[in-house]
């Protein structure tokens, strides 16, 4: 925690974890007349050293490769913030190396030493100018700056804009292959969203887990391809009326599709899935010509109705707001009692007494909500599982939702009341999942993050694991502080101004995945 307060006063911005662009690339270099172009060799590799801060140091450590003669890949890792991969811009003059990293607001510039070991130079950023010295290393820094393990491979990567056809209603899915520079061939994988209409880059308002993990994977060699889900950007089709069979034949035409290409090797190509598509996954890998391997990020071990039933109420912005100023409202009541109890002469026992009392019947408040919540919801989909006509059906969940929640307006509780019971909902209300687990041969990588509000860890990577069991090739984690949409967790996030956080792939997410798939891919 030190080390945020002090980065956070010498105004470094940390927010970035991955490159938000497609990829990574530098400016051109020139050294001046008369100096060799070979100097550019001598900066790929792993450069690491110790920053001097107030109060201390942080380890320092630069990860550079060359792609061409003066063109390099660069990234950034502060690993005592548990922050890599920033994008980082070299520039090398002679032997002198200018490292620029826009999302920690830093520049350092450097000369190189003769025997082309050491970096010595000065790092300056807001609020800091102080001198640094890296030092060349050959092994990748561990957590407290000590090396521990070999240098991962850095790559620089290029983008396609792809069309394929899914045999489910001929459908044209359209969407991005990432692939790493070079001859191949390499391993590849298809990244499926989560239930609901996805863009290639599951996008949610700023934050697009897609596009930062097809950064990471193509730049340590792997393939990335990412479509639009039916009905939604360049894509054909409706995702209303898919339904979790449509896109198991969706995602077997992306496998297909990677096959076939010329610097992918056919026999490495995986699929890596997020919520409902960790599931088509599964499924996928059951069905003949199953993928290399699978990841399953935050799928469901549980039916669909159970694990729909489990999740919180969708509301309006209005009630979201109404139920936040309700609970702050009530902490607020709690402290002004406690003071006025501080005031009429109760001791500090009493007054504690008093608060964990008020703070116990908050949360036996919020838990018979939820528990009413629960039941309202099974309710629900039990009458929308067992009413085939839509209408009538929709009739019903309007007047439900309307006496539940009274306030909302009539069309939005009618776009509700349809969105509920579209193609997809009634057959996902049916969906068990672990149908078909037996099938699943191939490496299967399940994570889940311990703050998933959407799909509960522990209940169902253990109800998976147990499907399972056959494979001996299944490997489960649990990430602490990860929410459903694999973040990074906003208490180690530095705020904004207006104290908000900007949303980021947790860096172990992209990290575990390179290094499983490096070791069911042998590279």
């Amino acid at each position: 925690m030190k080390y945020t307060l002090v980065l956070a006063l010498l105004g470094v911005s940390l927010t970035g974890l991955l490159p938000r662009g497609l990829h990574a690339q530098t400016p051109d270099a020139l050294p001046p007349a008369g100096q060799p172009a070979s100097n550019a060799l001598s900066l790929a590799g792993l450069w690491q050293g110790m920053l001097p801060v107030p109060g201390g140091s942080v380890p320092v450590t630069f990860t550079v490769q060359q792609s061409a003669a003066t063109k390099f890949t660069a990234t950034l890792d502060l690993s005592a913030r548990k922050q890599s991969g920033l994008l980082t811009s070299v520039t090398l003059r002679g032997d002198t190396a200018v490292f620029f990293t826009p999302k920690a607001g830093c520049r350092y510039t450097s000369l190189l030493s003769a025997d082309r070991q050491e970096l010595r130079g000065t790092w300056v950023q807001p609020g800091l100018n102080v001198p640094l010295n890296l030092r060349r290393a050959t092994t990748q820094p561990g957590a407290n700056g000590a090396s521990s393990a070999p240098a991962a491979v850095v790559t620089t990567y290029h983008t396609e804009a792809v069309t394929i056809t899914s045999p489910a209603g001929n459908v044209a899915l359209a969407g991005t292959l990432s692939i790493p520079d070079g001859a191949g061939p390499f391993p590849a994988a298809v990244l499926l969203s989560d239930m609901g209409p996805h863009d290639r880059d599951a996008r949610q308002g700023s934050y697009r887990p897609f596009a930062d993990l097809s950064a990471s994977l193509a730049r340590q060699g792997i393939a990335v391809l990412r479509l639009d889900d039916r009905g939604v950007g360049q894509s054909g089709g409706d995702s209303r009326l898919a339904t979790t069979a449509d896109r198991v034949r969706d995602a077997q035409a992306a496998l297909s599709f990677l096959r076939l290409r010329p610097t992918v090797d056919p026999s490495r190509v995986g699929l890596i899935g997020h919520g409902e598509g960790g599931n088509v996954a599964l499924l996928a890998a059951g069905q003949p010509q199953p993928p290399s391997f699978v990841v399953g990020l935050a799928a469901a071990g549980i039916g669909g109705l159970e694990l729909l039933s489990t999740q919180s109420e969708p509301l309006s912005p209005a009630d979201t707001a109404r139920l936040g100023t309700a609970r702050r409202q009530a902490q607020t009541d709690i402290i002004t009692k406690a003071k006025a109890l501080r005031a009429s002469g109760s001791n500090s026992a009493q007054v504690d007494t008093y608060v964990a009392q008020q703070q116990l019947k908050l949360r036996s408040a919020e838990r018979k909500q939820a528990e009413a919540t629960l039941k309202f919801r099974r309710a629900m989909f039990e009458i929308i599982r067992q009413t085939t006509n839509s209408e009538q059906a929709q009739a019903i969940v309007k007047n439900m939702l309307s006496q539940r929640y009274p306030e909302q307006e009539g069309p939005l509780l009618r776009i509700r009341a349809e969105g509920l019971t579209t193609a997809w909902y009634r057959d996902y209300l049916k969906f068990d999942p672990q149908v078909g687990l037996e099938l699943v041969k191939c490496p299967v990588l399940l994570l889940n993050g311990s703050d998933d509000a959407e799909v509960n860890a522990a209940t169902n990577l253990a109800a998976l694991e147990k499907g399972l069991k056959a494979n001996k090739r299944v490997t489960v984690r649990r990430l602490p502080g990860v929410n459903h949409w694999f973040q990074t967790p906003a208490a180690e996030m530095i705020r904004n101004a207006d104290g908000t956080v900007d949303p980021v792939l947790a860096p172990v997410v992209a990290a575990t995945l390179r290094e499983w798939i490096a070791q069911q891919s042998g590279i």
